[in-house]
């Protein structure tokens, strides 16, 4: 099936893989200046460097449908700037999934594609899109709703290691960030990790730096600008969460139940 992901970060990313290794024909839609801190494994940093390599699979940075067409054709999956996803226009999906993870509903409508499905809290299932999968970290991650919403945002980061809030790095006043160590230093509690705007920001725990933002970038106080793991094991860094794995699982569970349905309703007429 043809595939639109809004959004390249890492849930997005966990998704578009689950369904590249299904088959699927993937493109993501990024924005100018994405701000994914696990981008190790995310598709969106080949808006940075051109490739994104995660795991088996390599995202491009393209320009336009022949571009997205091409690389599709060589197996990869396409990236493309487009805030607002015009290309769906052109590209007429069959399924359209909002991953942009904004725990709200920032112009996506149920009438996009045959098939929409909204990640997290934000949607509604039957009213922005056809289904809703669970991001909150549980027992019920990855579900897929045919009605409701998902659960609504904490505001507390998801347990990781053992720890919550205190393995988050977040940007220490607005302007230029500059990271001091890099995705997979081990660091120390207490241990300088970057400079924003030339204000420090140090380590809350011991451990793996996880992810980093993009060096240069702007941001602003209090934004999330970094991860540590104090499980301290490298492949958290370059391999994809079983948190993004569960949600794309879900994905592929949500296109499964629409084959489905159009199936009785054939069996029917």
């Amino acid at each position: 099936m043809r595939i639109l992901i809004k959004g390249a970060g890492d849930l997005a990313s966990g998704a578009a893989y689950e369904l590249w290794l299904a088959g699927h024909e993937v493109l993501m839609t990024e924005i100018k200046v994405p701000l994914t801190v696990r981008r190790g494994v995310s598709f969106s940093r080949a808006v940075y460097e051109g490739r994104a390599k995660v795991e088996r699979a390599e995202g491009v940075l393209v320009r336009n449908l022949s571009e997205i067409l091409f690389e599709i054709e060589n197996g990869s999956i396409p990236v493309l700037v487009d805030e607002r996803a015009e290309i769906k226009k052109e590209y007429r999906p069959d399924v359209l999934v909002d991953a942009i993870m904004a725990k709200k509903n920032t112009g996506t409508h149920i009438e996009d594609a045959p098939l929409v499905i909204g990640l997290g809290p934000g949607f509604c299932a039957g009213t922005d899109c056809h289904y809703v999968i669970e991001t909150l970290r549980g027992r019920t991650l990855g579900r897929v709703y045919a009605q409701g919403c998902a659960k609504p945002d904490t505001g507390v980061p998801g347990e990781v290691g053992g720890y919550t809030a205190e393995r988050l790095l977040r940007a220490s006043a607005d302007g230029e960030f500059v990271p001091v160590v890099q995705i997979g230093d081990i660091v120390e509690k207490g241990q300088l990790v970057a400079l924003c705007e030339g204000v420090p920001v140090y380590a809350g725990l011991s451990g793996i730096v996880r992810g980093m933002l993009t060096p240069g970038v702007f941001v602003t106080k209090g934004l999330k600008i970094g991860d540590i793991d104090s499980r301290k094991l490298v492949k958290s860094c370059y391999t994809i969460s079983d948190k993004a794995r569960r949600v794309g699982r879900g994905v592929l569970e949500a296109i499964e139940l629409k084959q489905q349905e159009g199936q009785r309703m054939a069996a029917c007429e």
